[in-house]
């Protein structure tokens, strides 16, 4: 569905979404970086930017909350879960990137009906936007969180997002975020090369997050030495330390997927990992191995 999108300036022969860092500059019949968010004229000939991907759902599912993964928000619990399509960055092992770079078949599902999808789902603690990022879902997101928070205030709600947001936009939705796991990816090198982005911006959206009472849970992918040397992991826990050490960090163990062909990354890189990060942090979790190579992992 076409909608009205927020925070954009509009010209006489482009817009520029404020959205996200990108601040893309948009010719009219073109769209941005994101992919859903482009320049048409209105019926009286004003150009406007549009969200294309509004109420559009291309996964909708009941995950345990620790799939977010988020370690310590109600752990043992399920939360009813939603993706659209489309995504800000373009991460070189992107995991979900049929939805994320391709254009995958929706349901369109509006936020009253996605209201009544949490009535129905009683055993989930509430609505996770996830799968894709969420924040080029902005605008459903937020009608989404306001009208569950209105009508069901106890329900939770969840984002699991890259963090690429500018603060106005994002200031605007925590008031109605439970929970957050925010992706801090690497260093501004990674970023740049690998996920066409920057660290810097991932990171004040981490701290304002916490600054506002949202319950933040860090993961990194670790692609094996790309972002597991010294310096990199110094830089992410250092920086995690100094927003709030009860930070949970979750280091997901890489492998081969989109257009990524280094090889997996081995247990030993993400025992150096852990063991490095946990000189730093209080809560480090390695994901995506096996209990035998958990314990390989975590043992001294």
């Amino acid at each position: 569905m076409k909608k009205e999108a927020m925070f954009y300036e509009a010209f006489e022969d482009h817009v520029i979404c404020r959205l996200c860092p990108h601040e893309c500059n948009i010719k009219e019949g073109n769209r941005g970086m994101c992919r859903v968010r482009g320049a048409l004229r209105d019926e009286k000939g004003m150009l406007r930017l549009y969200t294309f991907n509004y109420a559009e759902v291309s996964s909708l599912a009941v995950d345990p909350v620790e799939k977010k993964p988020l370690g310590r928000f109600c752990p043992g619990t399920l939360i009813l879960s939603a993706g659209s399509y489309g995504c800000n960055m373009k991460c070189l092992f992107c995991q979900n990137y049929h939805i994320a770079h391709e254009d995958p078949e929706t349901l369109f599902i509006t936020p009253q009906d996605m209201l009544e999808k949490v009535r129905q789902h009683r055993e989930s603690i509430g609505l996770a936007f996830t799968y894709n990022e969420p924040t080029v879902w902005y605008e459903y997101v937020l009608d989404t969180a306001q009208l569950i928070k209105s009508e069901m205030p106890e329900k939770k709600i969840v984002l699991v997002t890259n963090g690429y947001i500018n603060p106005e936009p994002l200031k605007k939705l925590l008031p109605y975020i439970d929970a957050m796991n925010i992706d801090l990816k690497g260093g501004d090198e990674f970023y740049r090369s690998i996920c066409s982005g920057k660290m810097k911006e991932v990171m004040d959206s981490i701290r304002l997050a916490d600054e506002m009472g949202v319950h933040v849970e860090v993961s990194t992918l670790i692609v094996g030495e790309r972002n597991s040397d010294e310096k990199t992991l110094t830089e992410i826990g250092e920086f995690i330390k100094s927003v709030n050490p009860d930070i949970t960090l979750h280091i997901s163990r890489y492998f081969q997927c989109y257009r990524m062909s280094d090889p997996t990354t081995d247990i030993e890189t993400m025992k150096k990992t852990y063991h490095t990060l946990k000189k730093m942090l209080r809560d480090v979790r390695p994901g995506n191995v096996t209990s035998e190579e958990f314990r390989r992992i975590t043992e001294n």
